[in-house]
């Protein structure tokens, strides 16, 4: 019976915290600084005269609902950040390239600073791996942008390592969209180390991992859905608050103030999503690690789980 509860209230955390806590802030939101715009529509009029325990019933009860559609929603909204849904051809295709472009470039920054790094220890270094970074250094972009990161910090530079590991090491697994690489990146990781399709085996998989890994990816991902959740909220109250301008008696100032800060938040809550899948990655790449042997046990693979979990 505890181990149900456990499960129970594990659950209902990722939820609360990765759908229904951000609906409730943009809700807040729309409420405290779109509705007084709205105050000569019936509705909004009722809620404004209502005291506040009926307005903080009514609050929960809209980010509870609200919070629970954005939970059955999210896989459209990921596929819609992955660059997978309503994306045109050209338009995905030309992300594609870019995002190609942009590994590229990083994989060359960093191969330029462990040349340079390895020419100051050595003193010299061989034929081949010397004419390698002067074909490097000889593009201008190139050699513009290795002159900025020779001032860089150990710190820093390692950050250019972070940055180039949110990419999938295939490059037919390039997606348009940074989001959609730093997922990729994970999603393709069974297959590349161990030829396991874990988006085919993924039920499979989490069922035969020992609990606290599993567990591990749930939380992880649930930071993830928080900045997404609040992404997708702050372009509905925007949307909400442009539309509010064009009401009977609108507070312009605020209305104006509530869409530009919401504006300039929603690239900050990408970039956090990106940044908070690093956990993520780490969290899947446990699970293929420790839940490999247990799956091939479990689908009577004896001589592959052996062959999978490295034994000659």
């Amino acid at each position: 019976m505890g181990d149900i509860a456990k499960g129970a209230l594990g659950g209902a955390w990722t939820l609360l915290v990765g759908w229904i806590l951000p609906t409730a802030l943009n809700l807040a939101v729309f409420l405290l600084a779109v509705a007084p715009s709205l105050r000569a529509h019936g509705p909004f009029d009722r809620l404004r005269s209502a005291g506040s325990t009926s307005n903080g019933l009514a609050l929960l009860t809209g980010a509870l609902l609200l919070g629970l559609v954005a939970n059955a929603c999210q896989n459209s909204l990921y596929r819609l950040l992955e660059g997978y849904l309503l994306w045109p051809a050209r338009a995905y295709d030309a992300g594609c390239r870019r995002s190609r472009r942009h590994k590229a470039n990083l994989a060359d920054r960093l191969t330029v600073l462990r040349l340079e790094r390895r020419q100051r220890e050595e003193g010299t270094l061989q034929p081949e791996t010397s004419e390698q970074l002067a074909q490097l250094l000889a593009q201008p972009r190139i050699a513009r942008i290795a002159a900025r990161d020779r001032r860089r910090t150990a710190a820093q530079r390692a950050l250019l390592q972070e940055r180039l590991a949110r990419f999938p090491i295939a490059d037919d697994q390039i997606t348009p969209t940074r989001l959609g690489n730093a997922i990729r990146r994970f999603e393709e990781y069974g297959w590349d180390r161990y030829r396991l399709d874990t988006q085919l085996l993924w039920n499979e998989l989490t069922g035969c991992a020992p609990d606290q890994v599993r567990r591990q990816v749930e939380i992880a991902r649930t930071s993830v859905d928080f900045f997404v959740a609040l992404l997708f909220g702050h372009v509905v109250v925007c949307a909400l608050a442009a539309l509010a301008l064009t009401a009977g008696r609108p507070d312009t100032p605020l209305t104006l103030t509530t869409v530009a800060v919401l504006a300039a938040l929603i690239p900050v809550w990408y970039r956090s999503a990106v940044t908070a899948t690093d956990e993520w990655a780490a969290a899947v790449r446990a699970l293929v690690n420790t839940g490999r042997k247990p799956l091939a046990d479990s689908l009577g693979l004896g001589a592959v789980s052996r062959i999978m979990c490295g034994a000659r």
